[in-house]
């Protein structure tokens, strides 16, 4: 059983502060899909290590002026105290087992951590579908399967959603008239897969897959084995491979101007690309920033014709065609300030000053866990027949990673829907 102590503020000085021991803390919310997928983990540690560390949980919303105090400004935020006084990193947002593991065990005794760990037991879980990729394409195959009375259990590294949690606006999906976030529609989508009645793993950790065995293991404990797989694992920005792109990924070069547009208010940035990305993401920087550079390699746009027209009439961004980067340098400070461009006609180079650079050149299939598993396309794109199916007996793939023409959330919908019904159809007869 579960060791973990729920306390409210008026509790924390006497169970926390004046406890002889090591504390952890957990700052949890309602409404909140990171601390849903913590809550199992943070269970299943106090199982483990609840003799030694004392595992407790405060209500953040009920609890405000404490929090506050303690300036914990999210939820899940698990904060690590030692005979009163605060200890170790915190950890926020997506939490994974490993690193809660690894903050409570630099709290103990090497020799006791060793003994601890000698107790975990692995876990074994049957289920008939395994989705691994919660995007719009694993969503959809776990509310068909789910719906065809199957037992389904959705895997995803983060906290679900895949792309569509960082795009700005959808403007096109059916049933929606008017530009909807992104993230609320990923919200729609994994309450409805809940409702459905799909489990999640979220914020889990492939420690070993081996999909010819329809065996996936999680987080070093349990292990899921299915009839049927789908992967759904989408897709990720895909890099320049330039000279200081590496170095400065995350200091001042960004893949997700939802994530950090809001950082160049009143500044200029140069924008890689000229796809649908990264106009309509140009289109979105510009809410914040001073200038967008749009450096694109083509002497046109890619993008769709009224993503054209806004970046064109829009007086914050200015264009260079024909131009692809060079290198991101960084000659004022440890972030990126300048981004060198060659012409393509007369092979010149420049240096373009800025703040900060955007990246939007397409995409690559999050493929990572299953090297050289699949038969692939020559793009590395997983290759499917008409039902989804793959060259794995048993195992299906959907959405972004697989080998298709149009990748767009409709297309994934559909993917997941075909894979879904397919799969349901075979178990049913076998």
């Amino acid at each position: 059983m579960s060791s973990v102590l729920e306390i409210d503020a008026a509790r924390f000085e006497a169970e926390v502060l004046a406890h002889d021991g090591p504390v952890a803390v957990d700052f949890y919310s309602t409404e909140c899909p990171p601390c849903e997928a913590l809550s199992p983990k943070y269970d299943a540690v106090a199982d483990v290590y609840g003799r030694d560390v004392k595992l407790v949980k405060i209500f953040r919303q009920g609890s405000r002026a404490l929090a506050d105090k303690l300036d914990v400004r999210s939820s899940p935020t698990v904060v690590f105290f030692e005979r009163g006084r605060e200890v170790g990193r915190r950890l926020t947002g997506g939490i994974k087992r490993s690193e809660l593991v690894a903050e409570i065990d630099a709290l103990l005794p090497p020799a006791r951590v060793s003994a601890l760990h000698a107790e975990v037991r692995p876990v074994a879980t049957a289920c008939d579908v395994l989705i691994l990729g919660a995007g719009p394409a694993g969503v959809t195959a776990g509310i068909y399967a789910a719906q065809a009375k199957l037992r389904v259990i959705m895997v995803d590294i983060g906290l679900g959603g895949g792309n569509l949690s960082i795009t700005h606006q959808v403007s096109n999906f059916p049933g929606f008239p008017k530009p909807q976030p992104g993230y609320m529609l990923a919200h729609y989508l994994l309450e409805h897969a809940k409702e459905a009645g799909v489990e999640a793993r979220f914020a889990a950790e492939l420690t070993r897959v081996d999909l010819r065995r329809h065996e996936v293991e999680l987080d070093g404990v349990e292990t899921i084995r299915a009839k049927k797989i789908v992967v759904a694992t989408g897709s990720s920005p895909r890099e320049l491979g330039v000279d200081g792109e590496r170095t400065y990924k995350g200091k001042g070069i960004s893949y997700c101007a939802t994530c950090d547009a809001k950082y160049y208010e009143g500044k200029h940035v140069v924008v890689i690309g000229g796809g649908n990305s990264a106009i309509e993401e140009s289109l979105f920087i510009t809410k914040f920033a001073a200038k967008v550079t749009i450096v694109h390699q083509f002497a046109q746009l890619q993008a769709n014709k009224h993503a054209q027209e806004q970046a064109f009439a829009n007086e914050k961004i200015g264009f260079l065609f024909e131009h692809e980067p060079r290198a991101f340098v960084a000659e004022r400070g440890a972030a990126v300030d300048a981004v060198v461009v060659e012409d393509l006609r007369s092979h010149e180079r420049k240096t373009i000053e800025c703040d900060g650079a955007f990246v939007f050149v397409g995409m690559r299939p999050n493929l990572d866990p299953f090297a050289g598993a699949f038969e692939l396309d020559p793009w590395g794109y997983v290759q499917t027949d008409a039902e989804m199916r793959t060259s794995i007996p048993g195992v299906y793939a959907a959405g972004d990673v697989i080998s298709k023409r149009h990748r767009q959330m409709t297309t994934a919908v559909s993917d997941g829907t075909i894979a879904a019904i397919a799969l349901a159809r075979e178990l049913a007869s076998s």
